[in-house]
Formats: structure tokens, sequence, C-alpha cells
């Protein structure tokens, strides 16, 4: 089996293209839960998972993958890969940001934020960290003098609601409070201003389609000069071999010697994951996230509009079912999800007219 991370890094795919690379059976309007897998991010997987089988290999060219997924996704966000952590999940990712919260910190965030956001803060309540909640669209004019830290999703999961991420990063500056933004409902489709978050965190199982178990965290190019006393503070909680300066004269014993950039909050990778990741980055960048936008909300007001729904500017859209609805959909074979007791869809690049016919079809019975 040939290495599919070795594709051209400079190939150029439409939407109808890049579509030709999954697999996915019509109806699948789910991926504000999971993104499928193009044939490349499948198939690299799929021969780690072979050589691993059959011991064919060592793990070093897998642990490679962990390196070009880093520089793909910074590149995919405009970020230098310098500042980008690799990890598991936000909630991993964004535990040693709460520790370094400073105590009796006042944490704002929105109020269905997901919680992966949310938890890592709160579980420091006996230090007096306090974790506050507003609607998405009241958070910008909620930040005042008295808010440290400001957390919330590019892309709310439940509703598909957009942040105006400009205005929140504004009052946010403007008092001197940490922004955290998660993207993982974002990244893959909507084009996010790199400058806009001190910490930009990322699970790649959605939009990204990559394997579960791979995220991001990329670290502004000033956090230190506008946050010193929270860069003093902030550590890698998790550090080992994989955070040294060279990983492999890092295996045993002391000295300290981390890696002087982002990779230091690095942990130990699950390899095969990675393998997955970085072709499905690479596809994705090749057709470029404004284009993949354009294509999924378009799809998405598509569906609005035939509910008898007013647009709007997101890739993922919830509207108001019944059970029988419910059942329908199912007994269709249209895949969806169901938050705060509405019907969720989401549309991705390999999403179609057909699909939306078929959820609109079941909906309206």
């Amino acid at each position: 089996m040939a290495d599919p991370q070795t594709e051209d890094s400079e190939t150029h795919l439409t939407v109808a293209q890049a579509a030709a690379l999954w697999d996915v059976e019509p109806g699948y309007l789910n991926s504000s839960s999971y993104g499928p897998p193009p044939r490349p991010g499948w198939d690299a997987m799929q021969l780690g998972l072979e050589q691993w089988r059959y011991g064919r290999t060592s793990w070093e060219p897998w642990a490679d993958s962990v390196q070009l997924s880093r520089e793909r996704f910074a590149g995919l966000v405009g970020a230098d890969p310098a500042r980008v952590t690799t990890g598991a999940t936000v909630s991993q990712l964004l535990a040693p940001v709460a520790v370094a919260a400073p105590d009796g910190a006042t944490v704002l965030t929105a109020d269905i934020e997901f919680t992966s956001d949310v938890f890592p803060f709160a579980v420091h309540v006996d230090r007096g960290v306090r974790v506050r909640s507003v609607p998405l669209g009241e958070l910008a004019a909620a930040i005042g003098p008295d808010v440290d830290v400001v957390v919330y999703s590019a892309v709310q999961s439940a509703t598909g609601e957009v942040a105006d991420i400009a205005a929140i990063t504004a009052a946010a500056r403007r008092h001197g409070a940490l922004t955290v933004i998660d993207s993982t409902q974002a990244t893959g489709w909507l084009e996010i201003d790199p400058d806009a978050a001190d910490l930009l965190v990322c699970a790649a199982y959605k939009w990204l389609c990559c394997p579960r178990g791979t995220s991001f965290l990329v670290h502004h190019r000033s956090l230190s000069e506008r946050h010193p006393t929270f860069a003093d503070r902030y550590q890698p909680l998790a550090a080992g071999w994989f955070a040294g300066q060279d990983v492999h004269d890092s295996y045993y014993g002391l000295p300290l010697r981390l890696a002087s950039d982002a990779r230091r909050f690095d942990i130990s990778p699950a390899w095969h994951c990675w393998m997955g990741t970085a072709p499905a980055l690479q596809v994705l960048a090749s057709v470029g996230q404004t284009t993949i936008g354009e294509h999924n909300v378009a799809l998405a007001n598509e569906f609005l509009a035939a509910m008898g729904q007013p647009p709007s500017n997101s890739a993922i859209v919830s509207v108001p079912a019944d059970a029988a609805a419910i059942g329908r959909l199912s007994a269709s074979g249209v895949r969806f999800g169901i938050r705060a007791g509405r019907v969720r869809m989401a549309f991705h690049l390999f999403s179609t007219e057909q699909d939306v016919e078929m959820a609109v079809h079941a909906l309206r019975g």
C-alpha cells in the first residue's frame, strides 16, 4: 500500500473534486458530531494499522505524522507551526490554561457553551475561580474589568450560531481579558482571524474529518507580552518525552529539557490517529476554508428555505421537530443530531442537494 501522506501539497481541488475523495453514503448530515474521513486519511491510517499488525516497521515514521499535521493545521488557520501544540482533546489542552488562571478569577462564557470549554475552569471553584455565562449575543457587552478569561466557541455546537469574534476580541482586549476560542465547530469551513484569540483550540475529528483523538492549540505570538502573569503560571503539566527539545534524546532522566516553543505542551501521540490526520488536513487545505464554507452555507440555507426558516451564516442549523418527524428522518436514512431539543443538521463539502431533499422530505412528511 502506497503512503497516502506523500501527496502533492500544491494540489488545488474544487469542492466537487474533493468530495469525490469521500465514500459517505447519502443522508449524512452530522459532521458536527464527527466528520467521515477522505480516502487519503483513511488509507494512511489503515497503512499504519497494517504495519502495526505485522510488526513491519518501527514507530518513528508514524510519529512523523504529528509534525506534518501540525504544519498543515498551522497553514490552514494562518499560524506559525512553532506556536501550535498537539494533543488529544479540547479539555486536555485547556487544563493547563485553567490552572494558570489566577485564584479568584472570573471566567465568562456563553450560556450554552460546550462543557469541554467550561469544565476545565469550573473545577477550580476551590480556589475561588468563578464561571458565569450570558447569551452568546451578549458576550461582548458583558466583558468588563472584572473579567479575567473569556472562553467561547466560534460556532456553537447546539445551535450553529456564529459568534461575533471581532466584537468579543475588541472588548476583551480593551479590558485585558485572556481570550480562548474553541474553533472545533468552525475550522474546516469558517475562516477565523488568527490574531483574534490569545489561545485557539480545535478538536480535529469533526469538520477537519480526522480520526478522533487529535487536537490542536494555537498560542498567539503576543501571548506572553499581553498576559505576562498568566504566561508565568502557564506550564506543560503533562510534559513527557514527546515534549522534549530533542524527542529522541528525552527518553530518560533529568535534567528537564523541554522544547522552547509550543511543542513543550505536546503529549505523547496516538500514532495511528495522527497518520489519518495529516492527509485529511491536506485535502481540506487544497480546497480552502472559504470555498468550503460557501458550499456548506449555501446548502444549509437551501434546507432552511425549504423548511420555511430564515437564512443563516452557518453550516450548522437546527429546526424544531416532533417525534414523528424524527422517526421519519431516521427511517429515511438521514443521519443527524438532536441538541437542545431540536434537530441539528450539518452540511459539509461532501454534502449534496440530494441530502437536503432527503432531510426536507422526511421532516415535512
